[in-house]
């Protein structure tokens, strides 16, 4: 275990599976103690749980009351905030039948719990004279697709505040950045229900085809794992990353062209 962040109280959100899991594993293991919120948890954080580093927070965070409420749990002392709830429906029948409905779904999830718990940490953050928030937002933000043309929104304006509030509270020591992974090997794009087997019903293609068609889109021919999303995350919730603000971190594998 490290120890860079001992004595640090992080809230981690959508922190029970995917990047969100091994974020907290991450924080826990540099010496953190984490929050860690989530619809529902299954045993991947036990061990983490019983050496007394997490502790989960069952909520769903598309309710307004939510954030609050997980912000909350950790106390009077916030340190580091991961916004990493979200999710990314496929639309494959296009731009048009995507309704108010899905729109405002993908708007909650995506943009407002992210508003809403940093609204909350801030507060905690403030009275200790500083603290990190690192967000989870997308290469969509930037590279927007029609496929996913609601999360790609939503992702734009994740960036957008992000930026906002590290300007507005840079001054009193809260630093706030983005952290926009590409494709990662988690089950947004891999579970059964995920982007490479919605886009292979529609497409006659098996999932296995679509993930080798977004692999070769990548430099390095391979997605992210959701571990070194992690350490990129962590690099800027510790001291070491202290003048680091308002800044957007891609890790995508060269998917995003640099010309």
């Amino acid at each position: 275990m490290g120890t860079d962040l001992h004595g640090r109280i992080a809230v981690v959100t959508g922190a029970s599976r995917g990047i969100g899991l091994a974020v907290v594993r991450a924080l826990a293991a540099d010496g953190a103690f984490v929050i860690a919120g989530a619809r529902k948890f299954g045993p991947e954080l036990d061990e983490v749980i019983a050496a007394g580093r997490v502790r989960c927070v069952t909520t769903d965070l598309t309710d307004p009351a939510a954030p609050a409420e997980l912000v909350a749990a950790a106390g009077e002392r916030i340190d580091i905030l991961v916004n990493n709830v979200g999710g990314a429906p496929p639309r494959t029948a296009g731009f048009l039948a995507v309704t108010d409905e899905q729109w405002q779904t993908t708007l909650e999830l995506n943009l407002l719990a992210a508003v809403r718990t940093t609204r909350a940490v801030l507060p905690a953050m403030l009275a200790t004279g500083g603290g990190s928030i690192v967000t989870i937002g997308s290469v969509n933000a930037s590279l927007p697709e029609p496929l996913v043309v609601d999360y790609s929104a939503a992702k734009a304006a994740v960036t957008a505040f992000t930026k906002a509030v590290s300007k507005e509270y840079g001054p009193q020591g809260i630093r706030a950045n983005i952290v926009s992974p590409g494709p990662v090997a988690t089950d947004l794009w891999l579970a059964a229900d995920g982007v490479a087997a919605t886009v292979g019903r529609t497409t006659g293609s098996t999932p296995e085809e679509v993930a080798a068609g977004a692999s070769a889109a990548m430099v390095t021919g391979r997605f992210s794992t959701p571990e070194e999303v992690a350490a990129l995350v962590l690099t800027l919730a510790r001291d070491l990353g202290g003048n680091i603000t308002g800044a957007e971190f891609r890790i995508d594998g060269g998917y995003v062209p640099t010309w």
